[in-house]
């Protein structure tokens, strides 16, 4: 059972240490399964990530390099094996259910398509319980074994996008059956170290929550049903995000804050319920654990990942692994602005591989009351970093996430950290020709 959250970072989730948020179903599941603190989106977007996640493949890869809907229209290959076909040939009833975002269907096809719209002005995937109570029939329909992918909408934002607006987290009170409405008080909401602690930001993180807890009741109530059908003990149970926090300098940046993600891996009758790992661990291993895991690895396409069967069993790293690898391309068709990267547990590289040109916003950020507060305001700092080095970045961005964890100290162009920079860009362009990055060819010309 794969659930899978829209926009959540781990800076709203009870079990990696908000004691404001209320996420009881979570924090379940993380005493039940394995706790992962050191785990990366490689792209802080809905439809790339979504496709590396499914197909454990980076999206310069598999050719999905933005959005995949509307004008967008980034697909993967047609010649992609996806994770629910290669489940499908091992004799898995295939199922998924809310928010889908990736393409074409021959590439991510599911046996079955389960209630795909409500006639009540907004997709399922935004009313968790509804979702959860129409998934419940797949979960004991027969003893075959099943792969339910279920997709929330939350915590995204929901247009339309205007600045000032009271609630643009979806939060409805008495629109979602089943829903208890938990909202939060905007002075006891925790600023994560990227934001300025500003009353629009607080009122934005007060409504962040409010989504974010309203999602966790349609995870206890699948999990209830799963239980019910007597299938909890025998299923594997992953819970993750795409992307990070809908705030600009996260989601759609290669910034801790866009990437490093929420992941939870219950296994059958583990042993190791209630674990945590800091292992490097990429959304490219997700595919490759969850075939190994099922029996389901063989006749397999080159994975850009690795399965995570160790790490469960305790091992503290994954073997050959000393770092994780990013690529970001596009989100909008109209934000194009390439960057990859390279981060281990010291260092990261950023390559803004359009670096000239001024850093685009998805529309959501750009008309949140955050950014266009913080651009009638006279203060030059957004958070930590400045506006200006928001907006425009060298070509190169080095940091030491020791004794920078917030990423807002340049090192790429300082004498001392020369040694650190030619070790990681060796090992990034290394990367990028063995998965065959078509963007190389700006080393060429350049």
């Amino acid at each position: 059972m794969f659930i899978i959250a829209d926009d959540h970072g781990t800076d709203a989730i009870g079990a990696w240490g908000n004691r404001t948020i209320q996420t009881p179903a979570l924090d379940a599941l993380a005493r039940d399964g394995t706790r992962f603190t050191s785990a990366f989106a490689t792209s802080a977007s809905c439809s790339p990530s979504r496709s590396v996640l499914l197909t454990g493949q980076q999206g310069h890869r598999n050719g999905a390099y933005g959005l995949e809907h509307n004008v967008h229209h980034f697909q993967a290959f047609e010649t992609v094996q996806s994770l629910p076909v290669m489940l499908a040939r091992n004799g898995y009833r295939t199922g998924r259910i809310g928010k889908y975002h990736v393409g074409p269907e021959s590439v991510f096809h599911f046996d079955e398509v389960l209630a795909p719209e409500m006639a009540k002005g907004y997709s399922l995937g935004r009313s968790p319980v509804e979702m959860a109570n129409a998934a419940t029939p797949f979960l004991s329909k027969s003893d075959q074994p099943f792969f339910l992918y279920f997709a929330f909408e939350d915590p995204h934002r929901i247009g339309p996008y205007e600045p000032d607006t009271a609630n643009s987290f979806g939060n409805r009170p008495g629109s979602y059956p089943g829903v208890r409405s938990i909202t939060y008080d905007p002075a006891k909401v925790t600023v994560p170290p990227f934001l300025p602690d500003r009353p629009e930001v607080r009122a934005e993180l007060a409504q962040y929550y409010q989504s974010v807890s309203r999602m966790d009741q349609g995870i206890a109530t699948l999990i209830a049903a799963l239980k019910k059908a007597g299938k909890y003990d025998n299923t594997i149970i992953v819970y993750l995000s795409d992307n990070g926090i809908a705030f600009p300098g996260a989601k759609t940046t290669l910034y801790d804050p866009g990437i490093r993600l929420p992941l939870i891996i219950k296994q059958p009758k583990s042993t190791r319920a209630g674990s945590v790992s800091d292992a490097l661990v990429s959304w490219t291993d997700i595919t490759p654990t969850l075939l190994d895991m099922t029996g389901a690895a063989r006749n397999l396409p080159k994975f850009d990942g690795t399965s995570l069967r160790p790490v469960l069993a305790g091992a503290p790293e994954v073997p050959g692994r000393d770092a994780i690898f990013g690529s970001h391309t596009m989100h909008e068709v109209t934000m194009y602005y390439p960057m990859r990267m390279i981060r281990d547990h010291r260092y990261k590289l950023i390559w803004n591989i359009a670096a000239p040109l001024t850093y685009p916003s998805a529309s959501d950020l750009f008309q949140s009351s955050t950014w266009t507060a913080a651009m009638r305001r006279p203060d030059i700092l957004y958070g930590k970093r400045s506006i200006t080095a928001y907006l425009h970045r060298p070509t190169y961005e080095l940091y030491d996430l020791q004794s920078d964890p917030d990423e807002v100290r340049n090192l790429a162009d300082l004498p001392a950290h020369q040694a650190a920079l030619k070790t990681l860009k060796g090992k990034l362009l290394a990367y990028l020709k063995t998965t065959r990055d078509p963007w190389l060819v700006k080393q060429d010309y350049e």
